[in-house]
Formats: structure tokens, C-alpha cells, sequence
């Protein structure tokens, strides 16, 4: 379990540097991004048929996961957004955030309880939201904007993680890789068809190299990006099920965290003011309190 926990782990680092790269080349155009979202949804489709297939599935997968893609393609859109304007590191930790609506929905709907180290964990993850927010006009303008996408992808993954959690709940929850095929379909389908309403507005942006080597650069980092998905999302449910919780989540959350900011070091020679670095330490600290289940 712990050689499938790393994978699923760098799984999902390829998958946030390759957006990262992505959006970086493209600059958030809107025809790219949906390509970027169709294309990466069509491999994820392909991986997960060849691992396991798609066996029969009820009219309850089938209608759940489109939801689920439909939801899975705002979120990626919004997400491609605030990357193109900020930080890999931030946008990462504010889009973890997440994990506090599938912890309200267990309250509400599940009769689950929310621990006093959760409640403290929302508290920072307000620290974290303020301290992200620049101080003279034009930086507090531009990330602004930057936060409400941000907020955007944050909602789309928290809700994300209720339908995940309303489908494993079911007598349905051996559909698995149904659900979530029939939510990349839809999310392929989706995003092919608003690309057609944007397909004259793709304009590469490093004008030096030809346009056919861009688009190779392109392909393979959407398909390393797919791959990464598929396998990101299904080791997670099968991990999710059979690790301890009070393992898995902080780990998987706050492990994935901290290996994306390196990365954005690294990669991507991200410079954050003080302020931006205590209000990551705080997200970073937030997201391992919301996913502690005692």
C-alpha cells in the first residue's frame, strides 16, 4: 500500500506541473484550455478501460458521473486560469481547501462530526486566504482575479469530493471505474464541443519556435497530464478505502503539498514574498488539520 500511496502521490505532481507548464505556454487561452481538458479526459478514459474496463453500470453511475464531469470540467477550466495568472504553490494550497465541503456535507448528510482540530484548520484557512491577497493596487487587482478562479476550482473540487464520497457510500460503489469513466466522457465531450466556439482564438505564445513543435510540446504534456489523472484518481478511492484515515488524508493533502510548492521552486523559480510563504505555511497547516478524523 505504501509503494501505491508514493505513486499516487507523484501521480498527482505530474498532473499539477504539467497544468502548471500548460497554462505557462498557453497563457489561459480559452481554446486551450478546453483542447487541454478534452484531450487529457480522452487519455484518462483510455487508461482506465484498459485498467479494469467499464463492466455494467447502473442508471445511478451513469447519471451521478455526469454530473460528475460536468462539474470535473469546470473545475479543470478554472483551475488552468489560475495558474496562467499565479502561483502553482498558492493556487495548489487554496484549491486543497476543499477538503472543508466534503467535511460540512458529512456533518449534514452523513451524521458525521467536525473535531475541534478541524475547526481550527477552517480558522487558517481564512489566515491563508488574507495573506494570499497582494498589497498595493495593481497586486491586490491582479490577484484578485486570480483568487476568484481559485475559489472557483475550489468549489468544483469540493464538490468533486461529495459525489465521490455519495457514490463509494452506495450499494453502487463497486462501479468504480464506471463512474468514472462516464465522467471523463462527458467531461471529454463537454470540453471538445465549447473548444468550437473558441477554435479562432488559439495563438501560441513563444512566437520563436514553429507552431508544429509547440503542439507536440503540447500533446505530450496533456497526455503525461491524463495519464497522471486517471491513475491520481483511482489509486486515491481504492487507497481511501482501505488505509487508515488518519494516515492517508494528511499525507496525501499535506504531502502533496509540500512536494508541489518544492516543485514550483524548482521548476518554475516561483518567488513569494514573506507574507505569501506564512500564509502557505498556514494552508499547508490547514489542510492536514482538515484531514485529521480525530
Amino acid at each position: 500500500m505504501i509503494t501505491l500511496l508514493i505513486i499516487s502521490l507523484f501521480a498527482a505532481l505530474i498532473a499539477s506541473v504539467t497544468r502548471k507548464h500548460y497554462a505557462d505556454v498557453t497563457s489561459g487561452n480559452e481554446l486551450g484550455n478546453f483542447i487541454f481538458s478534452g484531450v487529457c479526459s480522452f487519455v484518462a478514459t483510455i487508461v482506465l478501460l484498459i485498467w479494469g474496463g467499464i463492466g455494467s453500470f447502473s442508471t445511478f453511475t451513469l447519471i451521478l458521473g455526469g454530473i460528475f464531469g460536468v462539474v470535473t470540467t469546470i473545475q479543470f477550466i478554472s483551475m488552468q486560469k489560475a495558474l496562467a495568472i499565479g502561483p502553482l504553490s498558492y493556487t495548489q494550497v487554496i484549491v486543497s481547501f476543499s477538503t472543508i465541503i466534503p467535511a460540512l456535507s458529512g456533518v449534514l448528510f452523513f451524521n458525521e462530526k467536525i473535531v475541534a482540530l478541524q475547526i481550527v484548520g477552517i480558522a487558517f484557512t481564512f489566515i491563508s486566504l488574507y495573506l494570499s491577497v497582494g498589497k498595493n493596487k495593481e497586486e491586490k487587482k491582479s490577484s484578485l482575479k486570480w483568487l476568484a478562479f481559485c475559489l472557483i476550482a475550489f468549489l468544483g473540487t469540493g464538490m468533486i469530493g461529495v459525489m465521490q464520497k455519495i457514490h463509494q457510500s452506495s450499494n453502487y460503489a463497486s462501479e468504480l471505474n464506471a463512474f468514472l469513466i462516464v465522467a471523463f466522457l462527458v467531461s471529454f465531450i463537454l470540453s471538445i464541443a465549447v473548444a468550437l466556439f473558441y477554435k479562432k482564438q488559439f495563438k501560441p505564445c513563444n512566437r520563436e519556435q514553429k507552431n508544429d513543435k509547440i503542439i507536440v510540446k503540447l500533446l505530450i504534456i496533456t497526455c503525461l497530464s491524463g495519464i497522471s489523472i486517471a491513475v491520481n484518481n483511482k489509486l486515491n478511492l481504492y487507497l481511501s478505502g482501505v488505509m487508515p484515515s488518519a494516515v492517508f488524508f494528511p499525507v496525501v493533502n499535506g504531502g502533496g503539498l509540500v512536494l508541489t510548492t518544492l516543485c514550483s521552486l524548482v521548476l518554475f523559480k516561483e518567488k513569494l514574498n514573506l507574507k505569501q510563504w506564512i500564509g502557505i505555511v498556514f494552508g499547508i497547516v490547514s489542510v492536514v488539520l482538515l484531514c485529521n478524523p480525530f
